[in-house]
């Protein structure tokens, strides 16, 4: 049966794709031909849907050269927090400033938990030894809410690059996200994120770089953009 509907679903998928997308990207010059190209669209949509009906705690990537990765598990977290949940954020890395987004989301309260507790990048520090022991802080706190009930989702923001550094082993972060609770999400950032870390996410977003302002233009870290 789950061998079935698997077949099943690879079949939905591929109609899916080739019913398109519409609008003038359909090869119908009519609108009656449209209108029937997009009614069965709907209806393989639907079929769609109700064969993907299972629910799991996931774990989440985002990395990449990229803008955005930790922006994206910010919009996670405003998305959870929206459903009444609480969410727990954790900085590795980061830490030695307030950003933006940390002050606006201080209106969710105690549904929210923020952690910065990097002390900022290694040019910055130039500390080895205190960045080892701070990772190993936050790895401490990130546990506690990793094994809560309560919260929804944990985000491990910069958590990959502590891992390049070496501050951290892979085993010991995917020994540690595996004691979430059911229906616990976690989301790791960072550039860099290893194969192994990859391999066992259910989601990974690579950020692609293509125009930066500060390389290319000498534009400095702006509010509201950077921070």
């Amino acid at each position: 049966m789950q061998s079935s509907n698997i077949i099943n679903s690879k079949d939905l998928d591929r109609t899916a794709k080739e019913l398109g997308i519409g609008g003038n990207t359909s090869p119908e010059k009519d609108e009656i031909s449209y209108e029937k190209r997009m009614k069965r669209r709907k209806e393989v949509q639907e079929k769609r849907l109700k064969e993907k009906n299972k629910e799991k705690e996931l774990i989440i990537v985002f990395t990449g050269s990229g803008k955005g990765k930790t922006t994206a598990a910010l919009g996670m977290a405003l998305r959870t927090l929206g459903h009444g949940e609480s969410v727990a954020i954790i900085q590795f890395i980061k830490g030695g400033w307030e950003p933006g987004e940390a002050k606006a989301l201080k209106i969710f309260g105690e549904a929210l938990k923020w952690h910065a507790l990097g002390e900022g990048f290694t040019w910055e520090t130039q500390n080895r030894k205190r960045d080892k022991e701070l990772v190993e802080k936050a790895w401490e706190v990130s546990l506690d809410y990793l094994k809560s009930k309560r919260y929804k989702l944990v985000i491990l923001d910069e958590i990959n690059i502590a891992i390049t550094l070496g501050y951290i082993s892979l085993d010991k972060v995917l020994s540690g996200i595996s004691k979430r609770p059911p229906l616990t999400h976690v989301v790791l950032t960072g550039r860099g994120a290893q194969k192994g870390l990859i391999d066992k996410a259910d989601l990974v977003t690579e950020m692609h770089l293509i125009h930066h302002p500060f390389k290319e233009q000498g534009i400095k870290a702006q509010r509201g953009i950077e921070f």
